[in-house]
C-alpha cells in the first residue's frame, strides 16, 4: 500500500501544487536576509545575492528533505526556508563583526547539530499528542502575526502602512480564497490559495498597488558565488550563540517533522524524526560557503498541506526545485517579489490559522479525564503566547535564555515536555482529580445530568 507521502501526482498537477506551496513561503524566506543584511551595513547588489543565495540553498536543502539521501531527509512534504529563529542573533553578530563571523558561527553550530541529531530523535517519545497538540497550536498562533503585518503592508514606516486600501486587498484575497474553497471541488479547490495570489495580484497591478520595476533591473541568470564575502571567522562567543539557535532550530524541526506527519497520517519515529534533522543540521552548515543562513522546516507550509490536502513529498520536491530555480534567475525572483504584501497578508490568515486548527484537532484526541492534562496545554500555550503579548517581557533575562524564549514555539515545546514528564511520566503521587479543571468538568457533567433528569422527569 503506498504511503500518503509517497502518492505521485501527473507532471501539470505537480508543478502547479509545489509552486503554490512555494508562493505561499517567498516572503518569509527573503525577510532573514534582509533584516541580516540591513544590520550588516550592505550595499543593494551584496543584498540581492543574499537574497539569491537564500532560494537557491532553500531549494536544495527542500529537496535533501523530501527526496532524501541515505540517512539524510525525513521523505515528508516538509518545506525548508532560511530560519526566522537565527534572525537576532546573526543581527547582533553582524553589527559587531560582518557577516564572516556569522557564517563562521553558523558553520560550527550546524555541525554541532548534525552530530547531536540522532540522539536529539530519541527523545520523541517526549512528545506525546498533549505536547504535539499545544506545540502545533502556538505555532499557528505564532505566525498569525505575521499575515496581519503583511495585510497591513509589512514596512511599518510607510505611508500607506494599516491603511483600508492594504487591508481591503488582504480581505479581498481571503474572500476569494473562501469563495473558490467553497463553490468549487477537488483540484480547483486545493489550489485556491495559489488562485487567490494571482488574482489578488492582477487586481493589484490594474489599481496601481503593485510595483514589478525591480524586474528589469534584475540579471536573467546567477549561480550563487562561493564565499563571496570572504572565508568565515570563528569566534567563540558568537559560536556559542548559535550553537544555542541551532538547538532551538532543532526543537522546532521535530515538531514540524511530527506536525507533518500528524496531517499526512504516517509515522514519525525516532529514526524519522534523526533523518529530517540531519537535513537540517547538514543544510545550515553548507549554507554559509553560498553567503546564505540556516534553514528550518517552515511551519506555515505545514498549515497548506492540511488546507489542501496534497500530502505528496514530491509536490514539496518540486517545489523545492522551483525554488532552486527562483535562485538560479534573479529576474523570475523578482516577479515573484512583486506580489504584494497585502495579498500575502490574506492568503496568510488561512494558511496560518489551519495550522492552529490542526493543533486544535490533535489536542481534541488528548484524554483530559481525571489527569493534569488540562493544566500542561494551558500553561504550554500561556508561555508560548508571551513574545506575541509581551515581546520584551524575556528581554532582562540571560541572553542565552532569552534566545531560546523569545521564540514561542520553543518555548511551548519546553514547558509542555517538561510538565509532561512532571505530570504523567512520574506517576508516583499521581491521583484521580487532582486538577481543579479536572473537578470543574466533573461539576459541569453532575450539572447536565442532573438537566437531563429533570426534562425526562
Amino acid at each position: 500500500m503506498t504511503r500518503p507521502e509517497d502518492v505521485r501526482y501527473p507532471f501539470g498537477q505537480t508543478l502547479v501544487y509545489g509552486t503554490q506551496h512555494i508562493l505561499t513561503m517567498y516572503g518569509g524566506v527573503i525577510a532573514p536576509q534582509l533584516i541580516v543584511g540591513g544590520a550588516a551595513g550592505l550595499s543593494a547588489t551584496d543584498m540581492a545575492l543574499l537574497v539569491t543565495a537564500g532560494l537557491f540553498i532553500s531549494g536544495l536543502a527542500t529537496l535533501l528533505q523530501t527526496l532524501g539521501i541515505g540517512p539524510v531527509g525525513s521523505r515528508l512534504p516538509i518545506v525548508q526556508g532560511i530560519s526566522f529563529v537565527s534572525v537576532s542573533t546573526m543581527v547582533t553578530i553582524a553589527s559587531n563583526g560582518g557577516l564572516r563571523p556569522v557564517f563562521g558561527a553558523i558553520m560550527v553550530a550546524g555541525a554541532i547539530g548534525l552530530l547531536l541529531s540522532g540522539f536529539f530523535a530519541k527523545l520523541v517519545r517526549l512528545f506525546p499528542a498533549v505536547v504535539t497538540g499545544s506545540i502545533i497550536t502556538v505555532i499557528g498562533l505564532s505566525l498569525l502575526p505575521t499575515a496581519f503585518k503583511w495585510a497591513m503592508g509589512n514596512d511599518a514606516k510607510a505611508a500607506d502602512f494599516g491603511s483600508m486600501g492594504n487591508i481591503g486587498f488582504a480581505g479581498l484575497t481571503l474572500v476569494i480564497i473562501l469563495v473558490i474553497s467553497r463553490l468549487f471541488q477537488g483540484a480547483i479547490s486545493r489550489l485556491s490559495i495559489l488562485i487567490g495570489l494571482v488574482i489578488g495580484t492582477i487586481i493589484a497591478v490594474f489599481t496601481h498597488r503593485a510595483d514589478f520595476s525591480a524586474v528589469g533591473d534584475a540579471k536573467i541568470m546567477a549561480l550563487p558565488p562561493i564565499l563571496h564575502f570572504g572565508g568565515p571567522i570563528f569566534e567563540v562567543g558568537a559560536i556559542v550563540s548559535m550553537t544555542i539557535v541551532m538547538v532551538v532550530i532543532m526543537v522546532e524541526t521535530t515538531a514540524d517533522v511530527l506536525a507533518i506527519s500528524e496531517i499526512v497520517g504516517t509515522e514519525a519515529d525516532s529514526k524519522r524524526v534523526a533523518a529530517g534533522l540531519r537535513a537540517d543540521m547538514l543544510s545550515s552548515a553548507v549554507a554559509p560557503l553560498f553567503s546564505s543562513f540556516p534553514c528550518s522546516a517552515f511551519a506555515q507550509n505545514v498549515g497548506l498541506v492540511a488546507l489542501t490536502g496534497i500530502k505528496s513529498r514530491f509536490v514539496v520536491a518540486t517545489g523545492g526545485l522551483v525554488l532552486l530555480v527562483l535562485g538560479l534567475f534573479p529576474i523570475v525572483g523578482a516577479v515573484v517579489a512583486g506580489i504584494p504584501y497585502p495579498v500575502l497578508g490574506g492568503a496568510g490568515i488561512v494558511l496560518f490559522g489551519s495550522v492552529a486548527a490542526s493543533g486544535i484537532r490533535t489536542l481534541a484526541r488528548v484524554d483530559f479525564t481525571d489527569n493534569l492534562n488540562m493544566v500542561i496545554v494551558a500553561v504550554a500555550i500561556g508561555v508560548g503566547l508571551i513574545p506575541i503579548a509581551a515581546p520584551t517581557f524575556w528581554d532582562k533575562f540571560p541572553t542565552w535564555l532569552g534566545v531560546i524564549m523569545h521564540s514561542g514555539i520553543s518555548a511551548t515545546a519546553i514547558v509542555a515536555i517538561m510538565l509532561n514528564l512532571l505530570f504523567n511520566e512520574i506517576k508516583r503521587g499521581n491521583k484521580p482529580g487532582a486538577s481543579v479543571f479536572a473537578a470543574a468538568e466533573d461539576r459541569k457533567d453532575d450539572l447536565g445530568d442532573r438537566l437531563d433528569d429533570d426534562i425526562r422527569g
